[in-house]
């Protein structure tokens, strides 16, 4: 059994720290880019449906709310969202912040890593930019830490097979 802390004992308080480095400057653009190619196709539905099917009587309520969404998807999200998002590798951990209705923070230690893969979709294709998914061994998923440049992403990617090399045990 634990003893109790003395009263008269200094208060010890742990400070977790933002991650400091943010994705690429491009990233705001690529999801801009990823809502207008989801908006498309639901524009398309939307106008069928109201304009040439049985829910007429409520098409200037839907183009109201399609439209109100769209500027929302469009302006608003990718930069709150670049505001947000955040990264850091530490000695022990890594760090991220991500999200923009719902954020989330995660910590993941790095002896628990088991896979770093980079990925590329085609708009991230197209702006030069990747994603690095950091497998754990953690109930928690995946950590994504998404739109960074790709020389920024391959970098990470290295940088953290050899810290995870350099641990003797197998994170398993």
């Amino acid at each position: 059994m634990p003893e109790p802390i003395a009263a008269d004992a200094p208060e010890t308080r742990l400070t977790i720290l933002d991650p400091g480095h943010r994705p690429s400057a491009k990233a705001p653009y690529a999801w801009a880019l990823t809502s207008t190619l989801w908006w498309i196709p639901l524009s398309i539905v939307v106008w069928f449906v109201f304009f040439h099917g049985p829910a007429r009587d409520w098409r200037w309520v839907a183009v109201a709310a399609l439209a109100a969404l769209g500027v929302a998807g469009l302006l608003i999200m990718p930069a709150w969202r670049y505001q947000i998002h955040r990264w850091e590798i530490g000695a022990t951990a890594i760090y991220t912040r991500s999200g923009w209705l719902t954020q989330e923070r995660r910590i993941a230690p790095i002896a628990r890593i088991q896979t770093v893969d980079t990925e590329r979709g085609p708009v991230e294709q197209l702006l030069g930019l990747s994603t690095v998914t950091i497998t754990t061994a953690s109930s928690a998923g995946k950590v994504r830490i998404s739109a960074l440049d790709k020389p920024v992403a391959d970098a990470m990617a290295a940088q953290l097979a050899v810290i995870v090399g350099e641990l003797s045990d197998d994170a398993t």
